[in-house]
């Protein structure tokens, strides 16, 4: 006789974290939508918009450099404020076992702070997957060349991405 068991007691460890705007939108959207069996996370040098976040975590990344008002569309101020703050971005994806990080690319904090993040969790060893955006057309070419730069340096750090 056979008796079957279990053998998924424990589940993944699954974390989302929206770096910046854009990510700190897509994670309020799923948010909303009460996905269960993941902890979502939103992290922004802007501290108002941190504010309008309904994810159980927030963290406020390079208060020192960005006083809490942003990267102002400056991609090494956001990589900046994520260099400052890695340990405690360390803090809030450990114990994963797999990370989901949302970005809009060709801003500040997002295209800057998007790698770094990536960068802890290689080093973590948390299997990753970047899902960022790219601007519209009519944001102009400047915003599309920084999109496409921070996308680059993204890549080296996911095991996965998708734009």
């Amino acid at each position: 006789m056979f008796e079957l068991l279990d053998s998924c007691g424990q589940s993944a460890v699954i974390k989302v974290i929206g770096v910046g705007g854009g990510g700190g939108n897509a994670v309020q959207h799923m948010v909303e939508a009460n996905i269960d069996g993941v902890d979502f996370i939103c992290a922004n040098t802007d501290a108002q918009a941190l504010q309008a976040m309904s994810a159980r975590t927030t963290l406020q990344i390079g208060t020192d450099i960005t006083k809490g008002l942003g990267a102002g569309a400056n991609p090494d101020v956001g990589r900046q404020a994520a260099h400052d703050d890695r340990e405690r971005i360390a803090e809030v994806i450990e114990g994963s076992d797999m990370l989901f990080i949302t970005a809009g690319m060709g801003g500040g904090t997002g295209t800057g702070a998007a790698p770094v993040v990536a960068g802890v969790a290689k080093e973590l060893c948390i299997l990753t997957v970047a899902v960022v955006t790219k601007p519209f057309t009519f944001e102009g070419s400047r915003r599309l060349h920084v999109a496409h730069n921070g996308i680059k340096e993204l890549s080296q750090y996911v095991d996965s991405l998708i734009t």
